[in-house]
């Protein structure tokens, strides 16, 4: 999704907030790392504010509802956790969250988090730029397509229609 957003200028799969220093994807989706499946998002702030990253977040990636668990994948890998890069990006994701809490717009709790930014672990290679390289398989069509008509619909002025890899 984030590769569609006006200022954004890569974005990298990878892994984040576990002990093991040698992730694979396999080692992570069995959960026996107690990393995060994440992205790296790398943008130009002076086109697309750090707020507006997070309320794509969740308002189209992910729910902030859901404790260990997006779309068809369950376990803590799969954990919605912001890793903040700089106090004043951890003041702004802790104030989004807040304004989420109160509002009467989510039926369920935020159970959203902050965690700490602990080592980025890129993911092999086959995982960047995923949906370019595999846009008919079943898990794509199903999950993360829909999320890219959501941004075009709820975006319309973040949405860059030229697609570019990460």
């Amino acid at each position: 999704v984030y590769l569609e957003v006006r200022g954004v200028r890569r974005v990298e799969s990878g892994y984040m907030g576990g002990q093991d220093p040698a992730p694979t994807y396999e080692t992570v989706c069995a959960g026996e790392t107690g990393h995060a499946e994440v992205v790296r998002v790398t943008y130009d702030p002076a086109v697309v504010r750090y707020d507006q990253l997070l309320q794509i977040l969740y308002s189209v990636v992910a729910d902030p509802t859901l404790l260990n668990h997006q779309g068809a994948d369950h376990g803590a890998q799969y954990r919605t956790a912001i890793g903040p890069l700089s106090a004043e990006q951890r003041a702004v994701a802790s104030a989004y969250l807040a304004q989420m809490r109160r509002s009467p717009v989510w039926d369920d709790p935020i159970v959203a988090r902050i965690e700490e930014p602990l080592r980025f672990y890129p993911a092999e290679d086959y995982h960047q730029d995923f949906l370019l390289n595999n846009p008919d398989k079943p898990y794509i069509r199903r999950w993360d397509a829909p999320k890219l008509v959501a941004l075009r619909e709820k975006f319309p002025a973040l949405y860059r229609r030229t697609y570019r890899t990460g």
